[in-house]
């Protein structure tokens, strides 16, 4: 009798420490994880680039008395200021519509209706910069009376992203080797980068920033853009 309450309390025990058990992970070798030692910095470079191409909005704005003889005027007038455009050679897939409106006009010290204004935009790519002004010139003969530009860029940017890159990360190396010189450690193998285009993607340009339509010859200075990256890169300490 005392043999089977013996046993019972065992079975007991070893039911209980099996539950106990349930949904407890088991240690991994005993090693736990350890941050890993190194430097992190951020490296800037950058890398000069002369625009090739640029881009200008042109438009037309006519009136009428009504809404359809106004936007039939405006119409008739594009027209024209497209195929200028083509024939200073500027391609069909160069020339975006932007915007097409017509609406009322005032009277500004009466306040009183006046008649229709239309107004239509394109977006013109000129593909060759030095053709700017040729350009710029056959659209306001043809009667475009609105010029906003220009807005100047590089056909081959990327090339110059590259290079700006490269001199960010060789700015990165610099100021990891000064801060394990300082440290009294070495740099080992780079672990991570995380590049960046400083600046946005709209570049700083030193050049015209605008074209009045009725300048003839409106000239167009390229100057340079400075293309600008960063990177952050993390050495290894070996």
């Amino acid at each position: 009798m005392k043999a089977l309450r013996i046993g019972g309390v065992v079975l007991l025990v070893l039911v209980a420490a099996a539950v106990a058990g349930v949904g407890i992970p088991e240690t991994a070798g005993g090693a736990e994880s350890s941050p890993t030692q190194g430097i992190t910095v951020t490296g800037t470079g950058t890398a000069q680039a002369v625009p090739n191409e640029a881009q200008f909005s042109l438009g037309v704005t006519t009136k009428g008395g009504t809404a359809r003889e106004a936007l039939a005027a405006n119409s008739a007038r594009m027209e024209r200021v497209i195929a200028a455009l083509k024939g200073a050679g500027v391609s069909d897939k160069d020339i975006k519509t932007q915007d097409v409106s017509v609406g009322p006009t005032y009277d500004e010290e009466k306040g009183s209706p006046t008649g229709y204004a239309a107004r239509n935009s394109v977006s013109v790519r000129v593909r060759e910069l030095d053709q700017s002004s040729s350009v710029l010139d056959a659209a306001s003969r043809a009667g475009a009376n609105e010029v906003y530009g220009p807005s100047l860029t590089r056909s081959n940017r990327e090339a110059y992203e590259a290079r700006a890159l490269e001199s960010a990360f060789g700015n990165a190396r610099k100021r990891a080797e000064a801060l394990a010189d300082a440290a009294g450690v070495k740099l080992g193998r780079v672990s991570s980068i995380v590049e960046g285009f400083s600046g946005g993607p709209q570049p700083v340009w030193e050049a015209a920033r605008a074209a009045k339509a009725d300048t003839v010859g409106a000239p167009v200075e390229a100057g340079t853009e400075e293309i600008q990256a960063s990177v952050t890169v993390t050495f290894a300490i070996e």
